[in-house]
């Protein structure tokens, strides 16, 4: 069926007749069939199925003992002289017209024959108080039946959507080779077919901006080192304060380059990381010492991560406090909530609060400020997720978590 509102609307009309059908029929047979009749029908009933008045008595005793049966009491045939013909069970009061009370019983009927004769018949206490299914549970039953036809329908239906569902979810989690089986021919499979179509067209635009990015920070390292070493031929000859202010030029651009393949490198790796054991305050202190104007406070952490990728997340925070921020620079190592924490603080006014969440974006350019943030913040960012943490700012402190234990696996 090619459209899902069809079988929805399909299934619940089919369940809807099903279930009338079967309560239709739970009625008919608890009303008509299992229902006490009134005795004085039965009575009537077998009144004219008795034998004629000159039949033999035994004839006549064996219909009054069937009649008594199915009264589940007495029964008694009369002639007009008010004698006993044939009887069955306890004896029965004298016929007259109407209904008859037995004295302190059960209540007895009599039904006149065309003949002359009587017959009289009377039930026990229990004729309507017979033991029969209610039709409550009948309709109980009914329903129960239904729902366990109508849920391959809803499950196979619903089944798919939760397919869809992990997909996209996997897919939003930056697992562009997500896709969805597609399974049947209406919307739901329509749907999946659309999405990954539209999957693998941003995988293949992620691919290629990925790879146009790698490729292009590469190709720029050509034609800065043919820069690097003309510099160096024109050292004596070029103006040294010119010269000085070139080689930071080249200087700045090449970390920019690095820290773009660096941040290429985190997008489009999807493996584990080279984990290993790693000291964390001693890699602090090494970093530490590259500024004269940043002191190192903590205590003694082994991590498991990649000690390439979290030496560059330490030195980003401290070029990020020295470049940005006002000496001198406090960092501090701690464990906290079974996470090993890198805090960094400097002196300065800090980042306004509206700004906290948007520094940590490749470029951001704080309100006022005469140069952008870059990536550094950014990687920071990104190598704390990759090792099962995050990183946060609060002011003039810029704080990094990561998995103590465990680094994060890919």
């Amino acid at each position: 069926m090619k459209h899902l509102y069809l079988q929805i609307y399909l299934t619940v009309i089919a369940s809807l007749i099903a279930f009338a059908t079967a309560a239709g029929a739970l009625w008919w047979i608890y009303v008509d069939q299992l229902a006490a009749r009134h005795p004085l029908e039965v009575i009537t009933e077998a009144a004219q199925a008795l034998p004629a008045a000159d039949a033999p008595q035994p004839q006549q005793q064996a219909a009054v003992n069937r009649l008594a049966v199915r009264l589940k009491g007495d029964a008694a045939l009369f002639a007009g002289d008010r004698t006993v013909i044939a009887q069955a069970g306890r004896p029965l009061p004298v016929p007259r017209e109407g209904r008859e009370f037995g004295p302190g019983g059960p209540r007895a009927w009599t039904v006149p024959l065309a003949d002359g004769r009587w017959l009289v018949g009377r039930v026990s206490r229990d004729y309507f108080r017979a033991r029969r299914p209610g039709p409550l549970l009948g309709l109980a039953l009914v329903a129960l039946a239904v729902g366990v036809g109508a849920y391959p329908v809803v499950r196979r239906v619903t089944r798919r959507l939760e397919k869809l569902k992990a997909s996209v979810d996997a897919f939003g989690a930056g697992e562009f080779s997500a896709r969805v089986t597609v399974e049947g021919r209406d919307e739901v499979a329509q749907l999946a077919a659309s999405f990954n179509r539209a999957a693998a067209q941003i995988e293949g635009l992620v691919g290629a901006h990925k790879a146009l990015l790698a490729n292009a920070s590469h190709e720029l390292r050509t034609p800065l080192a043919r820069i690097r070493m003309a510099v160096e031929l024109m050292k004596e000859s070029a103006d040294p304060a010119r010269r000085v202010e070139l080689e930071r030029d080249i200087a700045e651009l090449d970390a920019l380059i690095e820290e773009i393949l660096l941040a290429s490198r985190l997008d489009a790796m999807r493996e584990s990381l080279n984990v290993e054991p790693v000291d964390l305050l001693g890699l602090a202190a090494e970093e530490c010492s590259r500024y004269e104007e940043a002191d190192l406070d903590g205590e003694r952490l082994s991590v498991h991560g990649d000690p390439r990728l979290l030496r560059r997340m330490i030195r980003n925070l401290l070029e990020n406090a020295r470049q940005h921020g006002v000496p001198p620079i406090e960092m501090r190592v701690r464990s906290v909530d079974g996470r090993a924490e890198i805090r960094v603080c400097d002196q300065g006014a800090g980042v306004p609060e509206p700004e906290r969440e948007r520094v940590f974006e490749p470029f951001h350019r704080r309100m006022g400020a005469s140069a952008g943030a870059g990536l550094g913040l950014a990687l920071v960012r990104q190598i704390a997720r990759r090792h099962g943490g995050d990183a946060a700012c609060s002011g003039n402190c810029f704080t990094a978590t990561l998995a103590k234990e465990e680094g994060r696996r890919a």
